[in-house]
């Protein structure tokens, strides 16, 4: 069983993998002083990071992530089985560990999912 996926391809097993259960809420006091909090939605941001990666892995990854938005399929800590939800990415973050015979290796890839 895949731990994430993205509209069907499977990304390699992220080195830290993190989900995140994020209240979108509109609150304020009233004139008692009472908080009052309206909760308009609960949305799930994935945080994932790889320690290495070859190019044609980051790749896969970067290419699954490239549109706008898409269909992920992951671990969801809450319910304890899979979850699919519509999300987009946020910034990546790469970094280029060598060359091995003039393939670069990728290092510290991280970026965030975040449910839309």
């Amino acid at each position: 069983m895949a731990l994430i996926t993205v509209n069907g391809v499977v990304l390699p097993t992220p080195t830290d993998y993190g989900v995140s259960i994020m209240d979108i809420s509109k609150a304020e006091r009233n004139a008692a002083g009472t908080m009052i909090i309206e909760r308009i939605t609960t949305k799930r941001k994935i945080a994932l990071s790889w320690a290495y990666l070859s190019a044609t892995d980051l790749s896969k990854v970067l290419n699954a992530v490239a549109p706008t938005f898409y269909n992920v399929t992951y671990l969801d800590p809450q319910t304890g089985g899979n979850r699919t939800g519509s999300f987009y990415c946020g910034d990546r973050d790469l970094g280029m560990i060598d060359f091995v015979n003039g393939v670069p290796r990728y290092k510290d890839i991280k970026f965030d999912l975040i449910e839309r």
